[in-house]
């Protein structure tokens, strides 16, 4: 499966003397927003609790209901809002959010949640490594890696395709395992020691193949984090996880020393 394709501020020295300006009016469509994201904030909804509709917004803000759909709208597209056809609009539910300090267990993580996970295993092969894998492992184009391809889904709903392939030469023993119940990457944190790793995000659109396997429509973006370990200096796997950016969330908190803030 081929991968997705892929001013400078200045200050302004003001007089002690001169006024400060005054804060600027929010568009109506804004105020809306405004409104919605203070009430999330300050907990008066809270994920899944039902917004008013826009008959009751326009008659609150005095303003058209053109106004109110396009607020609903963009926050829709902010992620912060679910709309069901006929039926209404919700608080959505936080994104989770995955760590780029540490190889993070999303099963673990999903769990966590109190949600359900389960793992869907596409593809278990050998494979001669391609030119882009080649490099990413340090081996000769050709040469047999494994390779994997997996969906995993949060309560049923696809939230990573996982795309990944291991140098044998480190994890002789990975073909062979049951990956429904234990994920490849949690079989090699736990086998295969590594010392050192890479991050890197990219913004994506996703290929039709893979927007109908994450079940989402290709117009709509993705993350996507590519990973590789090594282990004294030999490659030991790289994989592309592809997430819908509506639906799941990467980053990390750490102190200033690099280390990560506990939980």
């Amino acid at each position: 499966m081929t991968l997705a394709r892929s001013s400078r501020a200045s200050t302004t020295v003001r007089s002690q003397t001169s006024a400060p300006a005054a804060a600027p009016t929010l568009a109506l469509y804004e105020q809306v927003k405004d409104f919605i994201v203070r009430k999330v904030q300050q907990g008066v909804w809270r994920a899944g609790d039902r917004l008013p509709s826009e008959h009751e917004l326009v008659a609150q803000f005095g303003i058209s209901r053109m106004t109110v759909n396009r607020a609903l709208r963009d926050l829709v597209a902010e992620g912060r809002i679910v709309r069901i056809a006929g039926v209404g609009s919700f608080v959505a539910e936080d994104k989770p959010q995955s760590t780029l300090l540490q190889i993070a267990n999303l099963a673990s993580e999903i769990r966590q949640r109190g949600h359900a996970y389960r793992c869907d295993v596409l593809t278990v092969e050998r494979t001669g490594a391609t030119r882009g894998v080649a490099t990413a492992l340090d081996v000769r184009k050709g040469t047999p890696v494994f390779h994997t391809l997996c969906l995993h889904r949060e309560n049923g709903v696809p939230v990573q395709l996982e795309d990944r392939h291991v140098n044998p030469r480190l994890a002789p023993g990975f073909i062979a395992q049951d990956f429904e119940a234990t994920p490849p990457s949690e079989y090699l944190v736990r086998n295969v020691p590594f010392d050192q790793m890479e991050h890197m995000v990219d913004a994506v659109l996703p290929t039709p193949e893979q927007a109908a396997l994450l079940e989402m429509p290709a117009t709509e973006p993705c993350l996507l984090l590519t990973r590789r370990t090594w282990s004294r200096g030999v490659p030991v796997t790289v994989v592309h996880c592809l997430h819908p950016a509506s639906r799941y969330r990467l980053g990390s908190r750490f102190r200033t020393d690099g280390n990560p803030v506990a939980a």
